[in-house]
């Protein structure tokens, strides 16, 4: 029976059920190279569902039975997809089957930063009544830019539009936008926004993209929110502005190091409302990825079968 390693612990029955018939092993939820590197010449698996942990190319040379990487989501950074190309094994993904999820975070942590949410809630559980000092901020008729459109990024383009939010967007591949996405480029994001929410993959080009330079080059008091890669943003860079308040809050679900350890900077930071990478997970996502990450192997091995 040929098998499938998943780097996590689990899978939904649902995706379980569309792979009936090979031999599923599980990783843990915390594997190591070592860990999928022992995994894999044990078991020499056809197809590997990435969900924690990285598949570079000591891994794939583990299993020389390798034929497709399947991502459990839509981001493929963990994955070496030039290692794979090399070695004839095909990297896909479930794009979209947790955009709703990830959107949703989104739009949480910019209300949440917006309306000083965790912080007033840690005050009234102390027995503080700040109504006469706080203010917040509306968000209807302000400007949130994105970067990034694709699923996740239209999804909560449409959210904030609803909110009577002016969308301004970059993304050089997105086409056929919606009419209340105004297409810009990257200097117009950091002028005009007054939020900014990253939805765009982490690649070699655009890591770091706020730095010190953009985040000098925005409005003062800007919200930043990331539910995308945490390798997008300088974390020094942008610890040193919320402190000077060129960056009013920022709203963070990735990070440049995951999982946070204890002791990082963010931690204790007044001004940023953190969440460790849960965007995309909910329960409705959980089976949409597996589902999404099963068939999309499946039909890579159907087509190398039907080609050989």
């Amino acid at each position: 029976m040929s098998a499938i390693l998943v780097t996590g612990a689990d899978l939904a029955p649902q995706a379980l059920a569309l792979l009936e018939g090979y031999d599923m092993v599980y990783a843990g939820k915390a594997p190591t190279e070592d860990d999928l590197v022992a995994l894999c010449r044990k078991h020499d698996p056809v197809a590997i569902i990435v969900r924690y942990g990285k598949v570079g190319s000591a891994v794939m040379d583990a299993a020389p039975s390798l034929r497709v990487i399947s991502k459990h989501g839509s981001g493929t950074d963990t994955i070496d997809k030039a290692a794979a190309q090399a070695r004839g094994v095909e990297v896909v993904a479930a794009v979209g089957a947790n955009a709703a999820a990830v959107a949703e975070q989104a739009l949480a942590l910019l209300l949440a930063c917006a309306k000083s949410v965790v912080a007033l809630d840690a005050r009234m559980h102390a027995g503080h009544w700040d109504k006469a000092t706080h203010k917040s901020i509306e968000l209807g008729g302000r400007t949130v830019g994105l970067v990034g459109l694709g699923q996740i990024g239209l999804r909560f383009a449409r959210m904030a539009e609803a909110m009577d939010m002016r969308v301004i967007g970059f993304d050089p591949f997105a086409k056929n936008l919606p009419p209340y996405v105004q297409a810009v480029d990257l200097a117009t994001i950091w002028r005009e926004s007054d939020a900014i929410s990253l939805h765009c993959p982490l690649t070699d080009g655009n890591r770091g993209l706020l730095d010190a330079a953009t985040l000098a080059s925005c409005k003062r008091g800007v919200i930043v929110v990331n539910t995308a890669r945490g390798g997008l943003i300088d974390e020094s860079a942008l610890l040193d502005a919320l402190r000077s308040g060129q960056v009013g809050m920022a709203g963070l679900d990735s990070f440049a190091v995951e999982p946070m350890t204890a002791g990082h900077p963010f931690q204790g930071q007044r001004n940023i409302v953190l969440s460790p990478h849960i965007g995309g997970v909910t329960s409705d996502a959980y089976v949409n990825m597996g589902v999404g990450a099963a068939k999309n192997l499946l039909q890579v091995l159907a087509r190398q079968t039907t080609a050989n």
